[in-house]
C-alpha cells in the first residue's frame, strides 16, 4: 500500500512498453524541477534499499535453517547489494534521460499551467490509462503446504454380504459416484517431497440405477427392495455424503532452487496415495419414472431418509501420473442400518487433483 501511495504521488513516471507501441505524456505540475528530480532519486534509493533489506532478511533466515552456510550467506548479501546498487543507478539514468527528453521537445510544464500528475496514452485511439505499480513482496523461500481442488467420478455399486457382485440388483453402467473437494497438500520432510499428507473434505454422491423392475421401500425400520407395482422405465436411488478425507501419497518428485525460493513440482511423475475418509450422510433419495392406470407419465422423487447410516467411513486408494489417477472408494459402513443384508458402496473411476 505504501509503495502504491508513492507511485501515486510521483511527479515523473513512466516506462514505456515498445510491443504495445505506446505513446508517452508527462504533464509535471508545478514545481521546481530540480526539486522533483531529488526527490524521486531519494524515493527509488529508499524503495530499493527495502527490497535489499527484505531479500537480506530472506537469507538470514535460510541461515538460522542452516540450509546455507555462513559463507554463502555473505556472498548472497554481496550479490543482492551490487544488484540493488545498479538498480539505483540504472533508475537514475532512466529519470535523467526522461527529463532531457521533456526539454529537448519543449514539454517540461508552463508555470501558469495546471495540469495532472501524469497520464499514459495507449494505441491508435489514443485511450489514456493510468499505471499503478504495487510493491513487489519477495517469494516464499518454501511452501511446505499447497491446495488443490479434487475432482472424481466413475462407477459405482454395492457388494451385498451373500451375493456376489454378478448378482448385484443394480446396473453397472447406470450406477455411479461423483466427488467434488478442496485438498491440502503437506510435505512430510524438510527436504524431501517423496512423502506427502493429503486431508481436505468433499461431497460424495453414490447412485445405484436399480433393475428389475424393483425399487427401494422402506418399512418400519428397515429398508428392503420391492416389486413396483408399475412397469418401471427409471428406478435411481442416491446419497449425498459429506466427509473428510486423509491420504498418505508417495512418489517422485523435482525440485528446482531459484537461489531466492526452491520449490517442489510432481507434474508429470508417478504417485499413490492410500487413505480413507469419514464424515455424515447429508440426504437419501430415490427417483422413480413409470407410467399409471392412465397412461401419464408420473415421475417421483422421494426423500424419506430410507433408514440411511448417518454416520459414514470408508477406505480410498489412488495411482496415477501427475494429475490424474485411478481411483477407487469402499465405504466400510453399510448403506442402510439395521438391514437384514449390508450392503457397502464400491466405486472405481478417475481422479482429477488439480493445483
Amino acid at each position: 500500500m505504501q509503495n502504491i501511495i508513492k507511485h501515486l504521488a510521483l511527479l515523473i513516471s513512466i516506462f514505456v512498453v515498445s510491443q504495445l507501441q505506446a505513446q508517452d505524456t508527462i504533464k509535471l505540475e508545478k514545481t521546481d524541477v530540480s526539486k522533483m528530480i531529488l526527490d524521486y532519486k531519494e524515493r527509488i534509493k529508499n524503495d530499493e534499499l527495502e527490497s535489499l533489506k527484505d531479500e537480506v532478511n530472506l537469507i538470514n533466515d535460510r541461515l538460522e535453517n542452516q540450509e546455507i552456510t555462513f559463507d554463502e550467506a555473505e556472498k548472497l548479501k554481496k550479490e543482492a547489494a551490487e544488484k540493488h546498487a545498479k538498480n539505483i543507478e540504472n533508475r537514475y539514468t532512466i529519470l535523467e534521460n526522461k527529463i532531457e527528453l521533456l526539454e529537448r521537445n519543449d514539454e517540461l510544464p508552463n508555470p501558469d499551467q495546471k495540469s495532472t500528475v501524469f497520464s499514459i496514452y495507449l494505441g491508435e485511439g489514443q485511450k489514456e490509462i493510468v499505471e499503478v505499480k504495487a510493491k513487489k513482496t519477495p517469494p516464499k523461500y518454501d511452501i511446505r503446504t499447497s491446495n488443490q481442488l479434487l475432482f472424481a467420478m466413475g462407477f459405482n455399486n454395492a457388494l451385498i454380504e451373500g451375493q456376489s457382485l454378478d448378482d448385484s440388483p443394480y446396473k453397472l453402467g447406470g450406477s455411479g459416484f461423483v466427488e467434488l473437494g478442496w485438498l491440502w497438500n503437506t510435505r512430510v520432510f524438510k527436504s524431501s517431497n517423496f512423502l506427502r499428507l493429503k486431508y481436505g473434505f468433499s461431497f460424495q454422491w453414490n447412485k445405484f440405477d436399480i433393475k428389475d423392475n424393483l425399487y427401494f421401500q422402506k418399512e418400519a425400520n428397515q429398508t428392503t427392495l420391492q416389486e413396483f407395482p408399475y412397469q418401471l422405465k427409471k428406478a435411481k436411488f442416491r446419497t449425498t455424503n459429506f466427509v473428510i478425507p486423509a491420504f498418505i501419497e508417495v512418489g517422485p518428485y523435482l525440485k528446482k532452487d531459484y537461489k531466492n525460493r526452491v520449490r517442489y513440482f510432481t507434474d508429470d511423475h508417478f504417485k499413490i496415495g492410500i487413505g480413507g475418509y469419514a464424515g455424515v450422510n447429508l440426504s437419501a433419495m430415490q427417483k422413480l419414472v413409470y407410467e399409471d392406470d392412465n397412461g401419464d407419465r408420473v415421475k417421483d422423487k422421494i426423500k424419506t431418509g430410507y433408514n440411511a447410516n448417518r454416520f459414514v467411513y470408508g477406505l480410498a486408494a489412488y495411482v496415477g501420473v501427475g494429475d490424474y489417477s485411478l481411483y477407487a472408494k469402499y465405504d466400510l459402513s453399510p448403506v442402510f442400518k439395521d438391514a437384514t443384508f449390508d450392503q457397502n458402496n464400491i466405486s472405481l473411476g478417475l481422479r482429477i487433483d488439480l493445483d
